[in-house]
């Protein structure tokens, strides 16, 4: 079916107007909107409904960027973002203006914050094309329609959107540069630490701090302390698009964050574990990187468990149960953490990250006195601190931990950070220094420990997003929930999922991986072809609507999710 001009879209609201709201389905098409294609690919069914999904076309010489804003897939992602926060303010700017009932007027973008990713709301072509995803509450009054109002709704206030917005000419060559430049420096960084020797890299001058655990933008700077790398530690990488980069390299290992309470630890932990994601010019954590399978993991009571090995860490528990095998639907504060410990390695990680303050007590540590009290036949648990440095040793996986009341961890570390006033200081000599004048007299754990080799494989048929007679149900009521099908996963104990955008696509991941499930299909081999479809095909390969709220998720966490799912069941025993 052609494409129907701009004229015969107005002619088409005019005929509308007045009829029952379903007769906006007449929308549905492409109209040529000189100078851009007007798509209208779902039509909400009631003004109270979500709202009507479009999208706005442009060929590259009406979007106007010159041919280095677009150049490599990182100027594209970048370019990306700033359009959509770009975009998405303007449309916010506009909610205030009534048009009818329920959420007529209202056109929105997903935006995305202080991260770049590549996401689905603007999709910047190699050519230099744009396509930008959105919503628009078809205005109504009651159920009846609006013509008129939508009108001008998508022949004006659209077009002045887009002038604003996703234009060249909206922006000065000085915004797009630092955007698109910015973005690819992040990549080439992270690109060179694996080759260093390390886990991540944090730029002097970064500013670390958030103006408050719900706002994730950067205090301001007179109130933040830059950063500033211990000389022992300070490494320089290169980067395209400006001189080398000087700052605090964390390298393979285990490191250990001390210090007073309130001098920054958790600070840098957040940094290091937002490092796995790029961020905006601006942002603070620009020049900080990670290594991009890194997992932050905590103690979650209640999270449910599939057929996980946690025997390197829990053994036979007082009712006989198996652990080399361990499912419940209501984990403790120490197993639940065990798992997510042999879950990210069954993901790949090869860097964790946690802080004690969201970690179970007696996984972490068992003091001489309480070896003293309880004897080791009468306890199941063999803390991570007799586990740390095997897991380094055995696997390559590295550790960085905040750890504030425990000092024996001092005897396992690779290298000690302590925060001072929101500077770090290598004390790794002195930590020795103390460990040595004040033995604790613990007993480490003694012999071997042998990691996981069991593979979990999934059954399929319990990763099922039916409820009723809908063949999928996914409602992501907030980053950290989403119902699906007739579960719903918590993923608040997945710390480094950023937006919601990131949970939809993760739920909708999770229904895409079904295709790769079955006898032989352990989990990580359903990780790997997730990974390449996602990375051949684009996130529109996890929806056919080609909606505009979908954010590229990490597999780390995808597999965090499948491990929360209640229904999951696994094939047989696994080998």
């Amino acid at each position: 079916m052609p494409a129907g001009t701009e004229e015969d879209l107005r002619r088409t609201l005019r005929r509308l107007d007045g009829r029952s709201y379903p007769a906006y389905r007449d929308l549905k098409g492409n109209w040529r909107l000189p100078p851009y294609t007007l798509a209208v690919r779902r039509v909400q069914g009631d003004p109270f409904a979500a709202p009507s999904n479009l999208a706005v076309i442009l060929d590259p010489s009406t979007a106007g960027f010159e041919t280095p804003a677009f150049s490599t897939p990182p100027r594209r992602v970048g370019l990306s973002c700033l359009l959509a926060r770009t975009f998405a303010g303007a449309a916010q700017r506009t909610r205030g203006r009534r048009a009818g009932s329920g959420k007529s007027g209202e056109i929105g973008m997903a935006d995305p914050g202080q991260v770049v990713l590549a996401n689905t709301a603007v999709i910047v072509g190699d050519d230099g094309s744009i396509e930008a995803r959105f919503t628009v509450g078809l205005p109504a009054a009651g159920r009846r329609i609006l013509g008129r109002t939508a009108e001008r709704l998508l022949l004006d206030t659209l077009n002045a959107l887009v002038e604003r917005s996703l234009l060249a000419r909206a922006h000065t060559p000085t915004e797009i540069a630092r955007h698109v430049e910015a973005n690819e420096d992040a990549d080439c960084l992270r690109g060179q630490i694996h080759a260093r020797g390390l886990v991540a890299f944090v730029a002097d001058g970064s500013l670390l701090p958030r103006r408050s655990g719900v706002d994730d933008r950067p205090l301001p700077g007179d109130r933040a302390t830059p950063f500033e790398s211990p000389p022992g530690l300070r490494v320089t990488l290169e980067r395209p698009n400006g001189p080398p980069v000087t700052g605090m390299g964390i390298p393979r290992g285990v490191t250990l964050l001390v210090g007073g309470g309130y001098h920054g630890k958790s600070t840098v932990l957040d940094a290091v574990a937002r490092g796995v994601y790029n961020h905006r010019p601006g942002d603070g954590r620009e020049l900080v990187v990670t290594d991009p399978t890194a997992m932050r993991v905590q103690a979650e009571d209640g999270r449910s468990v599939a057929g996980v090995d946690i025997s390197p860490f829990i053994g036979k528990l007082p009712g006989g149960q198996d652990t080399t095998a361990f499912s419940t639907p209501n984990a403790s504060g120490s197993t639940s953490q065990a798992a997510a410990i042999v879950e990210a390695l069954e993901a790949g990680s090869r860097l964790l990250l946690i802080d004690e303050d969201t970690a179970a007590t007696n996984f972490m540590i068992r003091d001489r006195r309480m070896q003293a009290l309880v004897k080791s036949d009468d306890e199941p648990i063999t803390p991570f601190i007799d586990r740390v440095r095997a897991l380094y040793e055995d696997t390559g996986t590295s550790t960085v931990l905040v750890i504030g009341g425990s000092g024996d961890y001092l005897d396992v570390a690779d290298r000690v950070l302590a925060m001072i006033r929101y500077r770090p200081h290598d004390v790794s000599g002195a930590a020795r220094e103390v460990a040595a004048a004040h033995p604790t007299g613990r007993l480490a754990s003694r012999g071997g420990v042998a990691w996981p080799s069991r593979h979990r494989v999934p059954d399929p048929r319990s990763v099922n997003p039916r409820r009723g007679r809908r063949e999928q149900h996914i409602k992501v009521r907030d980053r950290r929930t989403v119902d699906f099908g007739n579960d719903r996963i918590e993923l608040g104990g997945v710390r480094q999922i950023v937006s919601r955008s990131q949970t939809r696509a993760i739920a909708l991941a999770l229904v895409h991986a079904r295709k790769f499930m079955g006898e032989a299909m352990a989990v990580e081999d359903i990780l790997d072809s997730l990974g390449e479809s996602l990375e051949r095909r684009g996130l529109d390969v996890l929806d056919s609507n080609r909606r505009g709220d979908l954010a590229v998720p990490r597999v780390q966490d995808i597999a965090a999710a499948l491990g929360r799912l209640r229904t999951l069941n696994l094939i047989g025993e696994g080998k």
